[in-house]
């Protein structure tokens, strides 16, 4: 097991297996060939071998979405879709676009569309060294249960930009004020494509890091992390080394961090394929 092993799990899915779901003539996901037969039960879904295709009597974003919102339902109640999850996400392959339509967030793997979201490094410095925040995931989320994540990460709903988002979820997960908070800086992105177990994720990560009071501790507004941990930077690579703790996603971003902080370079196993994979998706 390796950083290596931990980054290859992004890249772990078969374009065969899948068809191009286009949408005003762009191809926007993927969807299964058993899934693309169950949506040619769906008039609006024009259905061949080569392609699933959102009809262009369908135009808009706001009857797109309409239309997408029932097929979802239909598949919630046939079993294809888990569940509603009742959030939005944009539908676009940039994030700079204008979106297409708007997509229950529960249906987003299954079509393959991209996603959007914002993770924060939460690390402090001082006598010590290098710290890092460590979130323990809620036993009862729907993903990734009881994995070890970061101080901050959530989905990029419609509506919002990353940075209201970041803040919202500063908020939200670790009880960071607006003016603690503010002081995150971008640190660019990470990008992949692969299958997992809610159907292909195609993810754009916004990245953020934030250095924090070696006093201060997160004081959580909602349920979705359990306890934190701050741990010793030499801790943390030691579990991603020789663990899969970290949820998927997070490991990569802790990957990054790793290296922009000088930490890994190229002396470590597989270094240039590890840093090709980090940003691997986004085409």
């Amino acid at each position: 097991m390796s950083l290596l092993d931990r980054a290859r799990v992004c890249r772990r899915w078969n374009p065969d297996d899948y068809r191009p779901f286009v949408v005003d003539g762009r191809q926007m996901g993927w969807v299964t060939h058993p899934l693309a037969r169950r949506l040619a039960d769906f008039p609006e879904l024009l259905v061949s071998d080569r392609a699933v295709v959102l009809s262009p009597q369908v135009a808009g974003f706001q009857q797109r979405t309409e239309t997408m919102d029932r097929v979802v339902r239909a598949l919630i109640d046939s079993g294809q879709v888990p569940r509603w999850r009742d959030e939005r996400y944009p539908v676009l392959r940039d994030w700079q676009e204008t979106p297409l339509f708007a997509l229950d967030r529960g249906a987003v793997p299954i079509f393959g569309v991209r996603s959007f979201g914002v993770h924060l490094n939460g690390y402090v410095e001082d006598a010590e060294g290098l710290k890092l925040w460590v979130g323990k995931r809620s036993p009862t989320k729907p993903t990734a249960p009881g994995k070890l994540d970061h101080l901050v990460a959530g989905g990029q709903p419609l509506g919002l930009t990353p940075w209201a988002n970041l803040l919202k979820e500063c908020h939200e997960e670790a009880g960071l004020t607006p003016e603690i908070a503010s002081a995150a800086r971008p640190a660019g992105l990470i990008s992949y494509r692969c299958l997992f177990t809610d159907g292909q994720r195609d993810d754009v990560l916004f990245v953020y890091d934030l250095a924090l009071s070696p006093d201060w501790l997160p004081d959580p507004q909602d349920d979705e992390v359990q306890e934190f941990y701050l741990w010793p930077i030499e801790q943390v690579v030691e579990r991603l080394r020789t663990t899969e703790d970290f949820k998927f996603n997070v490991a990569l971003v802790a990957i990054d961090f790793l290296i922009r902080r000088g930490l890994i370079g190229p002396d470590e196993p597989g270094f240039q394929e590890i840093c090709w994979t980090l940003r691997s998706g986004g085409a």
